[in-house]
């Protein structure tokens, strides 16, 4: 008889993906992608209201900038924790917590299998953090039994790739040189939870209720800079490094390389201005309660 061959372990391919070259990518970028994504974070915190002597977990920290605001929130009675799966970004969060004097706690671990007692937070909190889980319901069930009876999650994500030309444009640009596969919104990755019906049913499905959607939009300044040539270059410099353009680009030759950089420049420029290369982003702010 053959032996079964086991199911791969949930979200293996993030894992690998975090913890390989994207995530020192990231690393070396965070800063720039904090100062980026501060205005969407502050909305989904606005909504989560974290108050002093509360237990918050941070799903998905990262380099823990949204676990430092939680732990500022909650203060010396509460308790601030960050889980991630990322260990080149949690450790520039262990290091970012000493130099601060904070009492936070940062986990390695895969947040859909949460490594903690039932009951033990009042509120889950995420900054595109929960998107990228193989088994969104299953993830989202395990979630809600570290909450305490009533307590509540807030989260931010991304709307459709349309309303985030962060994302778009530089696809846009270079759509007559590379074909791109559309993005499927049912798959783990940025736009996972861009459908609020979707959203819904997945709450749902995992014992959530009072769910509350708002949308919320504000500029992406893409790059920034003391000329239009300085912000393009800025912009460039992300572009190429965190985002779909450079798997996409990964497997073409240099000529096609070449006339991307070229294409996509030349549509950052037109959009470059006094106040910055500012481009459009949309989220929404997802609210709800354990059933």
């Amino acid at each position: 008889m053959d032996t079964p061959i086991p199911d791969a372990a949930p979200n293996a391919e993030q894992i690998e993906y975090w913890n390989g070259a994207v995530g020192l990518r990231w690393l070396t970028y965070n800063d720039w992608l904090d100062e980026r994504t501060a205005a969407y974070g502050r909305a989904a915190f606005a909504a989560a209201a974290p108050r002093p002597g509360e237990a918050v977990l941070d799903i998905g920290c990262g380099a823990g900038a949204t676990t430092f605001e939680l732990a500022r929130a909650v203060g010396p009675d509460g308790s601030a924790t960050g889980i991630d799966i990322s260990a080149p970004l949690l450790g520039r969060a262990r290091e970012r917590a000493a130099a601060l004097g904070l009492a936070v706690e940062f986990l390695e671990a895969d947040a859909s299998r949460p490594p903690f007692a039932p009951r033990r937070f009042d509120l889950l909190f995420s900054r595109f953090g929960v998107m990228f889980f193989d088994e969104p319901v299953a993830a989202f069930a395990e979630l809600r039994k570290t909450l305490k009876p009533g307590g509540r999650i807030a989260f931010a994500c991304w709307q459709g790739p349309q309303l985030n030309d962060w994302y778009e444009l530089p696809l846009a640009a270079i759509a007559h040189l590379v074909e791109r596969a559309p993005v499927d919104t049912r798959q783990p990755g940025p736009f996972a939870f861009s459908d609020p019906g979707h959203i819904r049913e997945v709450l749902a499905a995992a014992g959530f209720a009072q769910i509350e959607l708002a949308p919320f939009a504000t500029p992406f300044y893409l790059g920034r800079g003391a000329t239009r040539e300085a912000m393009a270059d800025d912009a460039m410099e992300q572009v190429f490094r965190v985002g779909p353009v450079a798997r996409l680009l990964e497997a073409q030759g240099e000529e096609i390389n070449a006339s991307a950089r070229a294409a996509i420049r030349a549509a950052l420029l037109e959009l470059a201005d006094d106040d910055g290369l500012e481009v459009g982003g949309a989220i929404w702010v997802v609210t709800a309660r354990a059933g």
